[in-house]
């Protein structure tokens, strides 16, 4: 397990990576804002996600999945009956990220984008995401250190991220490779105020295929 340490700032952040599993749980600690599994996915896997990204119709589907229901992951996404090992490896996933968080439902979102869905840099406000991009370009992200958050959102003043003063420059933007199980932490885990991940969907070739999978925390009074 690699850590990409911050210089020493007043609620500085780290992003954590590791070829197991196991490094996910480093999204508890107060210093992490990422932890991402680097993990490489069986050639059965990838021949089952090139042929979905390429079917018509399926841009993006949501649903909501019961954690006590993993083996159900076939019902809850009946689309995917004619690739088992996508629906396998998802259900895998929802039961570490219900397990990891003790979640009885998890928001689930499943795309094959053909542009880039949220182009700009900013933060999500909601406690943690899941995010992993089967095929394609994975997730481009800032670390801590390298943002100027005075600049996310309205803060631009009407310019894009390159030219707000967003981050110093481009060779600071970092991207998540295929295969990278991440979790993200946003501005409402506790504690984590004004630290929040800052990331944006890549940009994309026209002849490009991306199949994306993200996961949230859901209870009723937070859809």
């Amino acid at each position: 397990m690699t850590v990409k340490a911050s210089p020493n700032l007043s609620r500085t952040r780290q992003a954590v990576f590791g070829d197991l599993p196991d490094v996910l749980a480093e999204i508890y600690r107060d210093d992490v804002n990422m932890a991402v599994w680097r993990r490489s996915v069986g050639a059965k896997l990838i021949a089952e996600v090139q042929a979905l990204s390429q079917e018509k119709g399926i841009s993006s589907h949501r649903t909501i999945i019961s954690v006590a229901n993993t083996p159900n992951v076939k019902e809850a996404l009946p689309h995917l009956a004619a690739y088992p090992h996508l629906q396998k490896d998802i259900g895998f996933l929802v039961d570490m990220f219900g397990c990891l968080f003790e979640l009885n439902m998890i928001g689930l979102r499943i795309a094959t984008p053909t542009r880039a869905m949220c182009p700009r840099f900013h933060v999500d406000r909601i406690p943690c995401r899941l995010i992993t991009t089967y095929l394609g370009t994975g997730t481009d992200w800032l670390p801590h250190q390298s943002v100027n958050r005075s600049k996310l959102g309205a803060g631009n003043s009407g310019l894009s991220d390159e030219e707000s003063g967003l981050y110093p420059s481009g060779n600071d933007i970092e991207t998540l490779l295929p295969g990278d199980v991440a979790l993200l932490k946003g501005e409402l885990w506790e504690g984590n105020e004004g630290a929040g991940m800052v990331h944006r969907s890549p940009s994309m070739n026209l002849d490009e295929h991306r199949l994306l999978l993200s996961f949230d925390f859901h209870s009723p009074a937070n859809p």
